[in-house]
Parts: structure tokens; C-alpha cells; sequence
């Protein structure tokens, strides 16, 4: 078993979340959230940032580290485990630009329920669920404009 670990975020702007449509080849369809590979000597919140900008094209701040979720997949090789960090984070534009070059076709932000029904995975349904939530709360208590310290 192969151990991987990824770094990945929650990009809202306005109330809506950001998606980016994946095509491998017509093999592998979906909405995801921007996440990626931590590499060496990285700390996740760099990683995180630099995973949205890179698929995205999309400034963000981190707002709130919102927790990890966990999956396993079989590669050519062997069956790997990937242990994914999310962050809660705010654009500063509704602009985005997929990284064709990883297999993104599209990209934009939904409101709430339409992120919801449209992503592919459950796992990351649960972190806009969980997210979502946090986002309300620092919106209610006058904190979403804060960035985390």
C-alpha cells in the first residue's frame, strides 16, 4: 500500500463554491474541489494555496482549516491511501481558469445546492457540508473577511 497525502480547498466568493469539471479521456468525469500532492518541505496551508491557484488560476486566502477526509484507489502499481487536508478559503474574484493541462474542463462557482448535487465524490460533499457550515458562522459573527492567524 501506497501512502499519499493532498492538500486541498474549499474557495468560496460571495456565497458560491468553486467546482472544476474533470475529464480524463472520457474515463473519469465529475466536479471535484481543487486539491493536490504535498511536496517535499511543504506545509499543507502552502500546499493547499498553491493546488487552487495551479488548477484554478484563483487567488485565495485561508480562512479556516476544515478537517481531513480519507479514500483509497488502485494505481498501476498497487492500492493507494490518500489522507486529504481541506481549508476553508475566500477568493478574491469570481474569475477561474481550469488547468487543461490536468484534465479541467470547466470551472465556476455554484451556490450551495447546486455544488452539492453536482460533485462527484461523497467524501467531498461531506467538506462542503462541513465547510459550508463554517462559512456561515464566520459570515454571522462578522469574521469571513478576517483571515485565519
Amino acid at each position: 500500500m501506497i501512502e499519499a497525502i493532498s492538500c486541498g480547498g474549499l474557495v468560496i466568493f460571495r456565497g458560491k463554491i468553486l467546482l472544476l469539471y474533470k475529464n480524463i479521456r472520457n474515463s473519469y468525469e465529475g466536479w471535484v474541489l481543487p486539491k493536490g500532492t504535498v511536496e517535499e518541505g511543504e506545509e499543507f496551508k502552502d500546499t493547499a494555496l498553491r493546488e487552487v491557484y495551479e488548477e484554478s488560476g484563483v487567488k485565495a486566502s485561508i480562512m479556516k482549516y476544515i478537517g481531513k477526509s480519507a479514500y483509497t484507489f488502485s494505481s498501476p502499481v498497487d492500492v493507494v491511501y490518500k489522507d486529504v487536508h481541506w481549508s476553508l478559503m475566500m477568493a478574491d474574484s469570481y474569475y477561474s481558469k481550469p488547468q487543461k493541462e490536468e484534465f479541467f474542463e470547466d470551472s465556476g462557482y455554484y451556490k450551495y445546492h447546486e455544488a452539492y448535487h453536482l460533485m462527484k465524490f461523497a467524501n467531498e460533499r461531506q467538506i462542503l457540508e462541513q465547510g459550508y457550515q463554517m462559512y456561515l458562522e464566520l459570515k454571522r459573527e462578522k469574521h469571513w473577511y478576517k483571515k485565519e492567524v
